[in-house]
């Protein structure tokens, strides 16, 4: 039998599938990508006696090659807390999704798991953003404050790592920077031991002092959005920028745009911190749109639909 995980190379991916392997080592086939390559799972070759584990990638998005692999008598065990539209019924699924907007699917693995390496879960939350849940979390550790500044920046960078339109943006390739990661059961000896983390934390500070620089393209009352420049940098900052923007406007929304390979714009999304819903309704108004509640994206939106966007963004969060 083969057991294949396929994950978001983001931190919430990362963290959640390490939890999992080391609490149950598994040598399995990793199948992962940048942050937005979701549609992993029709890229998982598996026969029937197979298993695959899902983490962090849309139900929504993966409906189509999750059934097929469900057909073929492949089992098939899914985290997640993006959308998930109807969970198909049938007994070889095991589904543990929560939509909720304090969740990440760190969260949902550190609740299967019951605790067992929940400082990781500390990280995944940290790493999405949930800087909230994240402190919830980390409550039972007593942790001082500077190793909870370790977790923060941790979970920054593994995150920032996933961002970019190619894997030529990325600085590590995520199933290279899992291998790495996995060897520590203790964040703080990952963070110790591995010089490629400074090398990304390095990089996600250069890219966000020239994405301060840029000025919005359009701005509301509630909302604001930012075109930055056709540049790898650019593509690689767009959701740190996006967490900045939250984090330093909380009842405001903000949108990201980076020039798309194929044309148009890839589009990153932030709800309101104060209100984190409806990042993912309006973001599925558009047909590569999808996401969570508080924080959602648009792969490529077209050139001519930006106005659209705009309009429709600013109706969102009136």
């Amino acid at each position: 039998m083969t057991h294949f995980d396929a994950f978001n190379g983001d931190a919430d991916g990362l963290c959640a599938l390490h939890q999992l392997r080391l609490a149950a080592p598994i040598d399995s086939v990793l199948v992962t990508g940048v942050k937005r390559d979701i549609a992993l799972l029709q890229r998982v070759a598996a026969n029937a006696g197979d298993a695959v584990t899902a983490l962090d990638i849309s139900l929504a998005t993966n409906r189509a090659a999750l059934i097929g692999l469900l057909e073929h008598g492949v089992a098939v065990e899914f985290f997640d807390h993006h959308y998930a539209g109807d969970i198909p019924v049938h007994p070889g699924l095991t589904a543990h999704i929560d939509l909720a907007p304090g969740v990440c699917t760190g969260i949902l693995v550190d609740r299967h798991l019951r605790g067992a390496h929940r400082v990781w879960a500390v990280v995944a939350a940290y790493g999405d953003n949930l800087a909230a849940a994240a402190r919830e979390l980390a409550a039972p550790l007593a942790l001082d404050g500077q190793r909870t500044e370790l977790l923060v920046e941790l979970g920054e960078n593994l995150a920032y790592n996933a961002y970019g339109d190619t894997e030529s943006d990325l600085i590590v390739h995520p199933a290279a920077l899992y291998r790495i990661m996995h060897a520590y059961a203790d964040p703080f000896r990952f963070i110790d031991g591995e010089a490629v983390l400074r090398t990304i934390g390095e990089a996600r500070r250069a890219d966000l002092e020239l994405a301060r620089a840029i000025r919005p393209a359009a701005q509301g009352g509630r909302t604001a959005v930012y075109v930055l420049p056709d540049a790898a940098w650019s593509r690689r900052v767009r959701g740190a920028i996006g967490n900045e923007l939250a984090n330093a406007a909380p009842r405001m929304a903000h949108a990201v745009l980076t020039p798309h390979p194929r044309g148009g714009y890839a589009v990153s999304v932030r709800a309101p911190l104060a209100q984190p819903a409806g990042a993912d309704a309006l973001c599925r108004q558009f047909a590569t749109g999808g996401g969570r509640a508080a924080a959602a994206g648009v792969d490529c939106l077209p050139v001519d639909m930006l106005d659209d966007f705009i309009g429709r963004m600013a109706r969102a969060y009136p």
